[in-house]
């Protein structure tokens, strides 16, 4: 037999951790994300990591871009696993349909989810940029029918649905950006300014910036998020 007609090897996907599945793949890379940052991300290092041959992995990832899609999927699952694991508001477990703070409820864990995994963030811009809507994981078309079904059961119409899960999901998603910015110029410098970077800062071309990058360095938290999400949702349902 020549090497021509030899069938072709398949590479092992028993790994130091037992047989591989798509849950501990996907699980793997998250983690080397938050440990190490995108840029540490390969099939190579992923392989190694998990004690397998980088050729393993494609079973559970087609390629990067589809092991990119899944961490933006485990992004979203973990979402899920929160809002099933917290009690509802008051108001819906009492029966009452409050829209408003189911979507506070959804928007907190998801800024939670963004700040357990800041490397993987990216990851929710740039994705949803490559990917059309329906080929989109699972649980991210699940999370898109939570948020418009939930819209819809308050009585808006589809237009206004539209706009407010626009809206909404391009406020939380942006709020977390801004939070997750590096601001911190020397983290071992004891001076706050020069911490900072102040000094590298023009204080007569760049003023308003000098002066409000110590302010700027302060996490809105979720208090921030909640009060920009009650300000666009109030702007949104006025009445016309």
């Amino acid at each position: 037999m020549t090497e021509e007609e030899r069938p072709a090897r398949r590479a092992s996907d028993r790994g130091r951790y037992g047989r591989l599945s798509r849950e501990r793949v996907l699980a793997s890379a998250l983690e080397l994300v938050d440990q190490e940052g995108l840029s540490a991300l390969s099939m190579r290092r992923l392989g190694s990591e998990l004690g397998v041959e980088a050729m393993a992995l494609y079973r559970y990832a087609a390629s990067k871009d589809a092991l990119l899609d899944g961490l933006v999927e485990a992004l979203y699952l973990e979402l899920e696993e929160r809002l099933e694991a917290e009690p509802e508001p008051e108001a819906a477990a009492a029966g009452e349909a409050d829209w408003r703070a189911q979507l506070h409820r959804i928007a907190r864990a998801a800024y939670e989810v963004c700040l357990a995994h800041p490397g993987a963030v990216p990851l929710l811009a740039t994705r949803m940029l490559a990917v059309p809507l329906a080929r989109r994981p699972g649980a991210v078309l699940r999370n898109h029918e939570r948020v418009l079904a939930l819209l819809r059961a308050a009585g808006f119409d589809e237009a206004r649905t539209s706009a407010l899960f626009r809206a909404s999901s391009a406020w939380v998603l942006g709020y977390v950006s801004v939070e997750l910015q590096p601001m911190v110029d020397d983290p071992d410098e004891p001076d706050p300014a020069f911490r900072l970077g102040l000094h590298h800062l023009s204080s007569r071309e760049l003023p308003t910036l000098r002066e409000s990058v110590p302010s700027l360095a302060e996490r809105g938290g979720p208090e921030g998020l909640a009060a920009g999400l009650d300000a666009l949702l109030d702007r949104f349902t006025r009445p016309d």
